[in-house]
């Protein structure tokens, strides 16, 4: 990925499983961002089947200009929506970055990366806010507010742009799930737009 000079770049790695929603909570992501004027690059990959298998998605936001594909060999932050494909990502994670996991999944560390764990029982939140199978958003939501990478509005409204027209009936229950993700954490604690690390 090659950026600006001057510009201020925010690698995000999504990992999931097929099926529980890690595209569509990328491409919300990276439509909040544009909506926030920020630059945007994103990419999506599956495995072998679209449900059980694995998804994968990279979202790079920046401040300024992006000259090349999405495709990138170290990434500020992770969304871990399951484990089971995580370890790969392991390696691409730089120190003083975020890893935020769905916490009720975590079955045993997810390995050393440098980076800052920060969990939510995703799992659990999205079922009371009766959104049962929206954790990626509860854990967008989370990412959203302990980073402050995209505005709360610009995640609602890129909530909407991102629902195809057979999902609107989801719409409600889905902004549930964004908003109870946002108030699980108290506080932006690992602030995105800082020049602590590039």
């Amino acid at each position: 990925m090659t950026v600006a000079p001057d510009t201020i770049e925010r690698e995000i790695l999504w990992t999931g499983i097929g099926g529980q929603g890690v595209q569509l909570a990328a491409k919300i992501l990276a439509l909040a961002a544009t909506r926030d004027g920020r630059e945007v690059m994103s990419l999506g990959t599956y495995g072998g089947t679209m449900r059980g298998g694995n998804t994968d998605a990279t979202v790079v936001v920046a401040d300024g200009p992006l000259v090349s594909p999405p495709i990138v060999s170290h990434a500020w932050a992770a969304v871990v929506v399951h484990p089971r494909f995580f370890g790969p990502m392991t390696a691409k994670l730089r120190t003083g970055g975020v890893i935020l996991a769905d916490q009720d999944l975590l079955e045993e560390p997810l390995g050393e990366s440098g980076a800052e764990l920060l969990t939510v029982p995703a799992t659990q939140i999205a079922r009371e806010a009766e959104a049962p199978k929206a954790a990626a958003l509860v854990l967008l939501g989370a990412f959203a507010k302990a980073t402050g990478i995209v505005s709360p509005s610009s995640l609602e409204a890129g909530l909407g742009d991102a629902l195809p027209s057979y999902r609107q009936q989801t719409l409600e229950s889905n902004q549930r799930a964004l908003r109870a993700g946002h108030e699980a954490l108290s506080s932006e604690s690992r602030p995105a737009w800082t020049r602590e690390e590039r």
